[in-house]
């Protein structure tokens, strides 16, 4: 068996692909700050991840930017998240998925709603809390 054959594959894309998809995943983690459907931190984790491979200069600036940089920070030194933080963000998270669950009649989107009102519930409750 060939050496190359025994090394994991490895995802190879253009830099502005990679860039692109970072972009994309950070306007969908600021978007996750306003709206709790939406999850933040994965969002701009996966962002972390694409500007590690597509940019230097941009991933030098995802990762000072002031606002980008605590969500990131405090997820990957595992440091916790603010007991009041949790809180806010559970409240406003039931209110405004609850708020949606009654005023939409489809089945479907209802069970969808649920299950990530629960997801985002149990993810919160299971971080670390500073």
């Amino acid at each position: 068996m060939d050496n190359k054959e025994n090394k994991k594959a490895k995802i190879t894309l253009p830099n502005f692909v990679w860039n692109i998809f970072g972009i994309i995943a950070t306007a969908l983690g600021l978007l996750g700050i306003f709206l709790p459907v939406l999850p933040t931190t994965p969002f701009l984790l996966l962002a972390a991840f694409c500007f590690n491979r597509g940019s230097e200069r941009i991933r030098k600036w995802f990762n000072s930017n002031r606002v980008i940089s605590m969500y990131i920070e405090n997820y990957r030194t595992k440091a916790g998240v603010p007991l009041m933080s949790k809180i806010i963000s559970i409240v406003i998270l039931w209110g405004t998925i609850s708020i949606s669950m009654y005023f939409i009649d489809i089945l479907w989107v209802r069970i969808f709603l649920g299950i990530v009102l629960a997801g985002v519930t149990i993810h919160l409750l299971k971080m670390k809390t500073k």
